[in-house]
């Protein structure tokens, strides 16, 4: 993807949705599931057969498709937590706390930059906020659950 750029989406039966990458040098800068895509995104894209397989119940654990994290350093800390949760586990906001250097469990505001990352999370699935269980998500609560339900979560 090192050049790439553009919108592309591809509608999926299983999550009654499209789900829409948007691309900037190579790097993916959002991911959304809208219920029709932009006029201009295009539906031939790798990763788009990637999230196909994973919604037919393949193990994919995205890690290395490259992302550009465009929010502020204390939640990008958290999503990058957030991805390195694997395919089929789950964690609370509690252990995600814990495992953030730099925050405290102890600290109600650091629960709450968790879930705040969590939930203005700009590419859920490939930062896989569905895996925190007590959380909220980037995705739409339906999306979020069929998610789950694909990970047996």
């Amino acid at each position: 993807m090192d050049d790439v750029a553009g919108i592309y989406a591809r509608e999926f039966e299983y999550l009654d949705r499209y789900v829409q990458v948007g691309i900037a040098s190579g790097k993916v800068i959002s991911l959304t599931f809208p219920r029709t895509p932009e006029d201009d995104a295009e539906t031939d894209h790798p990763l788009l057969d990637r999230i196909e397989a994973y919604l037919e119940g393949d193990d994919e654990s995205f890690d290395d498709v490259e992302l550009a994290l465009t929010v502020p350093t204390d939640q990008r800390e958290v999503l990058l937590a957030v991805r390195k949760i694997p395919f089929r586990k789950q964690v609370t906001v509690e252990r995600l706390v814990r495992n953030v250097a730099g925050l405290d469990a102890d600290d109600e505001a650091d629960h709450d930059t968790v879930r705040t990352a969590l939930a203005n999370n700009p590419i859920p699935l490939l930062v896989p906020d569905h895996r925190v269980r007590d959380g909220p998500s980037g995705a739409p609560p339906e999306v979020e659950q069929r998610l789950r339900s694909i990970e047996e979560l």
